[in-house]
């Protein structure tokens, strides 16, 4: 034993078949091992960026319901607004119907009332103009029962007429 470490042929010799078969232990690992590892995190990356995108995609669309979502509330508000403002108008409107409605009825029964004010002063007056040919029948019977001449009668009748007054024939 003269060197520790000799470099002969046969050293060389073996570390290039280790080496060799090193290499071929390596392809053969790389092709068993390596590829369908290399291959499943391809896939696993694949279903992570899948995921991603459907989730991108949802967060979108999430997006375009909230935004949509908005404008209907929006619309929802100036519908009920503008509801409200017809009921409002109609409201009003019926309250005037209703109002006009009542003075035209207010209306009549005051004309229905001057109707019978006026029928009352009518009848008021004939039973007045009744009374005074009563008296007046009165006077002419007790006149002619005094035989009394015609200058006296007339006085008569003018000076009753004369206490009844104009205002009795003209109300």
């Amino acid at each position: 034993m003269e060197r520790l470490f000799g470099l002969d042929a046969q050293l060389i010799f073996e570390l290039c078949l280790t080496a060799l078969a090193v290499f071929c232990l390596f392809m053969a690992l790389s092709y068993i091992l390596f590829n369908p590892v290399r291959d499943m995190l391809k896939k696993r990356q694949q279903m992570v960026q899948e995921t991603k995108d459907t989730a991108n995609k949802e967060k979108e669309d999430a997006l375009a319901l909230k935004a949509e979502y908005e404008a209907k509330l929006k619309n929802a508000e100036t519908e009920a607004e503008e509801i409200l403002s017809q009921a409002r108008k109609r409201a009003l409107k019926n309250e005037r119907a209703i109002l006009d409605q009542a003075k035209e009825e207010a209306a009549g029964i005051i004309a229905n009332a001057n109707v019978q004010i006026e029928l009352e002063k009518k009848k008021a007056m004939d039973d007045l103009k009744q009374e005074v040919v009563a008296i007046a029948t009165m006077m002419a019977g007790k006149v002619v029962a005094a035989s009394i001449d015609e200058k006296l009668s007339n006085q008569l009748i003018e000076d009753t007429l004369k206490e009844m007054g104009d205002d009795t024939w003209r109300s």
